[in-house]
């Protein structure tokens, strides 16, 4: 009993004890996104002040801290994929503070705080039936078109950054072409308040990223191309409707149309499932429903998605289903094979747990079977079997 309480009170303590501590303090120099920026001791005090201002109160800030650490793995695998730099990701709590449905006096709206007409320039459908500036997915590859448009121009990530508040003409009139190649910056007391708040934003959290969101819990994504209703969603994946519309009010009524892929997105308990880093923005549907494949930063596993048949897809050309569960019974039903065979074609024991959201096989791999675990941790996202693993692993 006292180990437990050790335990318990050491997880504490690694976990929510920066939270109630002393915020961070503004260092001297700061790398973004490729730059060196060197503060002068005003600046840093302006900065401290807006960095204490997010550790003031305890439990507001667990709470955003839960938003950020329950929206971060999609909005970081998101910036990646479009070659926006690692950082612009604090610029999201920043604008909104991760609600999606955050609406400020202007009226722009959502997670990155869009206008309805900025929104439509960067692709985004806003009506009465969807506003994708809700969805975490749809919403972060905008704001990652429109920063790129933007630093094409600038060429500084710096006044980038301002420019999604000034907008580009705003900024290019502001700036001129002071920082343009420039790759680093003397930030004072006169810098625009808009960049020195934004690196308050990294200060205060980029220590506390990467956390369990307090309640255990995940954002797990699921594409889908309609017509489809969050009710029919929710049966399928045994959730509630109510859940469903909590983490997708990109959905104004509810309904999921046929136009593009959408990204419906709901918690699950665990950790963050690695998911392959797409090569490009999700493209429209080929005549079969098949989106093309899309690759890690190694190559695989190449995965495939069917936006027809949502969760199903093919893992290097086999036939898989993205698992929406956590143990092989109900795995099997979704894949519609028997568990006999679940396990066969993917060398689980009766007593292997399911990863949600993890990649499982429907058809046979390129040779016979063999269960071997650590080989076949390493052979599945190639879709080799075991025994091709153990062929050429074999001392």
């Amino acid at each position: 009993m006292k180990r437990t309480v050790i335990v318990s009170i050491l997880f504490f303590l690694n976990f929510y004890l920066p939270v109630f501590g002393q915020a961070p303090q503004v260092p001297q120099v700061i790398d973004f996104a490729g730059l060196t920026l060197k503060l002068n001791d005003a600046a840093r005090k302006d900065i401290q002040a807006d960095v204490d201002a997010q550790y003031r109160s305890a439990s507001h800030f667990q709470a955003k801290l839960d938003r950020v650490n329950l929206y971060m793995p999609i909005i970081e695998r998101v910036l990646r994929e479009e070659g926006v730099p690692d950082d612009f990701k604090f610029l999201a709590i920043q604008e909104s503070s991760l609600i999606s449905d955050a609406v400020s006096t202007s009226n722009a709206v959502g997670f990155w705080q869009f206008k309805k007409g900025t929104a439509e320039e960067v692709f985004l459908r806003v009506d009465n039936e969807v506003d994708e500036r809700k969805s975490i997915v749809s919403s972060t590859r905008g704001a990652a078109t429109y920063l790129k448009k933007h630093q094409r121009y600038m060429d500084n990530w710096a006044t980038t950054l301002v420019s999604y508040q000034m907008g580009l003409g705003g900024a290019r009139g502001y700036y001129k072409d002071k920082y343009k190649g420039h790759r680093s910056m003397d930030i004072d007391r006169n810098t625009y308040w808009y960049l020195k708040k934004f690196l308050a934003h990294k200060i205060a959290y980029q220590g506390q990223l990467g956390k369990m969101v307090s309640n255990g819990s995940y954002l797990h994504e699921y594409p889908i191309q309609g017509p489809s209703t969050l009710k029919s969603v929710a049966k399928s994946l045994g959730v509630s409707e109510n859940h469903l519309q909590e983490y997708n009010k990109w959905s104004l009524k509810g309904s999921i149309p046929n136009d593009r892929t959408y990204t419906v997105t709901y918690i699950l308990k665990g950790i963050v499932p690695e998911r392959p880093l797409l090569a490009s923005n999700p493209p429209s549907t080929n005549d079969n429903g098949l989106l093309p494949v899309k690759s890690n930063a190694l190559g695989f596993p190449k995965i495939t998605e069917n936006a027809k048949k949502p969760n199903q897809i093919k893992i290097n050309g086999i036939k898989g289903v993205v698992a929406i569960s956590n143990n092989q019974s109900q795995l099997a039903i979704q894949a519609g094979i028997s568990e006999g065979k679940l396990r066969r074609v993917n060398d689980l024991k009766a007593s292997d747990p399911i990863q949600p959201g993890g990649y499982y096989y429907i058809k046979n791999k390129k040779a016979k079977q063999k269960h071997l675990n650590t080989l076949f941790n390493q052979g599945k996202p190639f879709g080799e079997s075991l025994n091709c693993m153990e062929s050429v692993n074999t001392p």
